[in-house]
Formats: C-alpha cells, sequence, structure tokens
C-alpha cells in the first residue's frame, strides 16, 4: 500500500506534458446509458460545472430546490478541476428557476424530465476534451503512440482520484478492514479503493507478463461496452482474435464473495498476487460485498487530436468506470502530479 507504488505502463511513453493547468484544460461531457424521456417525477438537469466537485454541485441544487441533498440523483462523479457537464435528477413536481444559480461556477444548460432518480451505473461513458501543454517530445513518436492507443486501447487502470489525496483511502480502509474501528464519515469510498488497488495490482502484473491484452487459459472475458462478462474456459483461435479486435477484454477482480469465476493460468496469477492482501481480501468479505470483474482493457473510442506547438489536444470517449488520467499516463509522462 505504499505510497511508492507506481503501476507499470504498457508501453514507452512518447514524451513529457504538463496537465491541468487550468480547468479549461480538461473537459468532459456525459453521456447516460438511455435518454430522459421528458416527462415523469423528477427533473432532469444538464449542469456545466467549473472547479467543483460533483457533491457541491448536488448540495447547490437540494437547497434551492429546498429538499435533502441525499434526494438528488447523478450517474456519475466528476473531476474539480475541470470544465464538465453532468445530469442530475432532482424529485419536484414545480421546479424552481434555476438561473439564479448562474455563476462562472455553474450552469443549468438544460431542463427536462425523467422517469426515476438518476443512480450511479446509469452512465453510458463521457466524451473528453483535453489539452496538454508543454509537451517535450518527438511528433512522429507521438503518432504512433496515439495510433496504437487507438489500436489496442490501454491498461484499464483506477485513477489516482479513486484513493484520495496521499492515497488517504488506502490508510484508512488497510487499518478498517484489518479490524481497527471504522473510520467516520461515508464508508463506501473506502471499500470501494480497497477493491481498486487489489483490481491494479493484478492489472499490473498482467501488464509486466504481457497478458493484459490478451486471454489466458481460465479468462472471465467482458463483452466491450457492456458489464456482461463470461468464463472462457481454455483459450481458442475465435476469442484470441475477438480480444486482438477488442471485441473483448480479459478480466480482473473486484473482491468480495462468491466463487472464482476464473480457472487455470488466469485463476493461478491472481491469487499469487493477491496473497500479501489476506487482510484486505477478509475484510471485505466480511462486509459482503460480492465478487465483481473488471475489463483489464479499455478501448479508446473516437481519438482524435492536433498537436499546436508545444500544445496537444486530444478527444476521446471512454466507458463508464475509465480514467482520462489514465490514457493520458499511458501517452505523456507527466511534470506534476495530478491534481
Amino acid at each position: 500500500m505504499s505510497g511508492m507504488v507506481v503501476f507499470p505502463r504498457s508501453a514507452i511513453p512518447c514524451g513529457s506534458a504538463r496537465l491541468r493547468e487550468s480547468p479549461e484544460d480538461f473537459q468532459v461531457w456525459e453521456e447516460l446509458r438511455e435518454e430522459p424521456s421528458g416527462s415523469g417525477e423528477h427533473v432532469y438537469l444538464y449542469v456545466r460545472k467549473r472547479n467543483l466537485t460533483t457533491e457541491a454541485v448536488r448540495q447547490r441544487l437540494a437547497s434551492h430546490a429546498g429538499i435533502p441533498p441525499r434526494d438528488v440523483g447523478f450517474a456519475g462523479r466528476k473531476d474539480r478541476r475541470a470544465v464538465t457537464r453532468q445530469w442530475f435528477s432532482v424529485p419536484v413536481a414545480q421546479p424552481p428557476d434555476w438561473s439564479v444559480l448562474t455563476s462562472e461556477q455553474l450552469e443549468v444548460e438544460r431542463e427536462t424530465r425523467g422517469q426515476r432518480k438518476l443512480r450511479r451505473g446509469g452512465l453510458k461513458g463521457n466524451r473528453f476534451r483535453i489539452r496538454l501543454r508543454d509537451f517535450d517530445g518527438n511528433p512522429a513518436l507521438l503518432e504512433e503512440c496515439l495510433a496504437r492507443l487507438g489500436d489496442t486501447g490501454v491498461p484499464n487502470y483506477f485513477g489516482e482520484q479513486r484513493f484520495g489525496r496521499g492515497r488517504v483511502n488506502l490508510v484508512q480502509a488497510s487499518a478498517w478492514l484489518a479490524g481497527m474501528p471504522a473510520p467516520r464519515g461515508p464508508r463506501d469510498m473506502l471499500l470501494s479503493s480497497a477493491r481498486a488497488w487489489l483490481f491494479n495490482h493484478v492489472l499490473a502484473a498482467r501488464v509486466v507478463d504481457g497478458s493484459w491484452n490478451t486471454v489466458l487459459d481460465g479468462d472471465a472475458l467482458n463483452l466491450d461496452g457492456s458489464r456482461s462478462f463470461f468464463a472462457a474456459g481454455e483459450s481458442d483461435p475465435q476469442l484470441e482474435r475477438r480480444c486482438a479486435e477488442l471485441d473483448l477484454h480479459p478480466t480482473g477482480p473486484l473482491w468480495g464473495l462468491g466463487a472464482a469465476v476464473v480457472s487455470g493460468s488466469a485463476q493461478a496469477l491472481e491469487k499469487s498476487v493477491l496473497a500479501n492482501f489476506a487482510h484486505w481480501r477478509a475484510g471485505l468479505e466480511r462486509r459482503k460485498l460480492e465478487m465483481g470483474r473488471r475489463a483489464l482493457r479499455v478501448r479508446v473510442s473516437d481519438l482524435d487530436w492536433q498537436l499546436r506547438g508545444e500544445q496537444v489536444e486530444l478527444g476521446f470517449f471512454l466507458v463508464s468506470g475509465s480514467y482520462a488520467t489514465v490514457v493520458v499516463r499511458e501517452l505523456c509522462r507527466l511534470q506534476r502530479p495530478l491534481d
């Protein structure tokens, strides 16, 4: 759990650059799995936020509507130091005038209605527009690296954001899972961080041995763009072809209760990697989390780029749960830590 742990890249980065010199350098547009119906008990708001957390927006909307913050729904959390657009649901029959909330930090850009409260998992994915500054590298190599990202995808690590500033979530989670008193405040994020930490270690091992984007005997495979997976058994040429085409992805564990889906070589690798995390695994099982799987690789869709002097502008789409900062990290060494 040491703060010195750095998860390996799948290839040598093509140069260095700076990320997030300003919020406008990191822009995100959220896409729901289903478009709002236009009718229903919940007002759906498409909100632009700048330098605000998702929770801060939730609090402002709730206060303005005169309801508890827990009643305001959203499909995913978004970065603070960024300009992001995301959906919120507010259960009010007569909505207030949202325009009075308009500021440099917040604006309601669209209002409609939906049948139910927005919840985590309702997100299809996110579209990103990212500006990298002070790029120092070979432009020809940059194009090669970008083409590779589009062709092969990237390791689907959980980003550093998941672990809290200075990885504080992991410090608290480790103590709690080892039997120390439960910390104050929300605990779901600590459990989520612990599962993500174990997943990243399994993925790192497969990046090192080169199997993160190939099929091992006994793998559980994810169908691209979905949450479904199936046990592959012995690898065969058809599965390997579909994996090479980014139609299928090998998966890693989100630890919890339940029988192992993997077998053979894949199971042996996961057991070996996670042998040193016995109290983490036992603690997650005591809290009744169910075993899940996550793709080890993510497709970088609709990728486009421009190099303008020392600035690189990137555009791409990622499915829900994947991190744009991981894509950038595969491409460039960052000249300062991510905010």
